[in-house]
């Protein structure tokens, strides 16, 4: 059950802009919940995918974002680093296939939905539960946790946020053109900030921070620095 006096941490920003690795990574310093908001519209996607419906059929979304059973399971990593996240999606790895870009674009997609937006929104803030929630996605400081006491925007630069995608995609064979990369992300940037429900953008007490060129300790401490018993 939801805790509405545990603290609330969030972490909000466009793909690419690391927001899911420094959240982990923040939870795991704070000893907190984790909440990977993406996955929730990624594994939506991915059911949606399995059943063959149409994206563009509105009532067929929502009856599966109900339908739809996602889970998280952590594995610890063999030293203190951080641990692997897999994701079940109606008790199936699907881990894998939410990271590809067919999934992130069906998680886009489906969230421009009002519909499924609100399936999913007693869900999300089931995940508030003590010691306290870091939460990452696009609109947790906004609309699913408006009252969180800390609040932060990740950005970087389209550019960045395309070649960090190709490393990644590299680093696992995949091949995939850096162009083709930076155009996906600039429209799904686009299609994010356009929406008519639940658009991108900071809430207006977040902080902003701005990775092109930072590394991943040096964001970390800096979200860290936020919160009034660690800055």
């Amino acid at each position: 059950m939801p805790d509405s006096s545990a603290p609330v941490l969030t972490i909000d920003g466009p793909s690419g802009s690391g927001k899911g690795t420094i959240s982990r990574i923040v939870a795991q310093r704070l000893g907190w919940h984790y909440l990977d908001s993406g996955a929730l519209y990624r594994g939506v996607g991915v059911a949606a995918g399995w059943a063959d419906l149409d994206l563009a059929d509105p009532a067929a979304l929502v009856r599966c974002a109900f339908d739809t059973q996602i889970g998280f399971v952590e594995r610890p990593a063999a030293d203190a680093g951080l641990g692997e996240l897999r994701v079940t999606v109606n008790g199936l790895d699907a881990t894998d296939e939410l990271r590809t870009e067919t999934a992130g674009a069906a998680a886009s997609a489906i969230a421009a939905v009002p519909e499924v937006r609100a399936a999913l929104r007693d869900r999300q803030r089931a995940f508030r539960r003590l010691p306290g929630l870091v939460a990452d996605g696009r609109d947790m400081g906004t609309v699913i946790f408006p009252d969180a006491p800390h609040k932060v925007f990740l950005t970087a630069s389209p550019e960045e946020r395309a070649e960090r995608r190709y490393k990644q995609l590299k680093e696992k064979g995949v091949s995939v053109s850096l162009d083709d990369l930076l155009r996906e992300i600039l429209a799904r940037d686009a299609r994010d900030a356009n929406r008519a429900v639940a658009p991108l953008r900071p809430a207006d007490d977040a902080v902003h921070i701005d990775t092109t060129g930072l590394g991943i300790d040096a964001v970390v401490e800096r979200v860290l620095a936020i919160l009034p018993e660690r800055g």
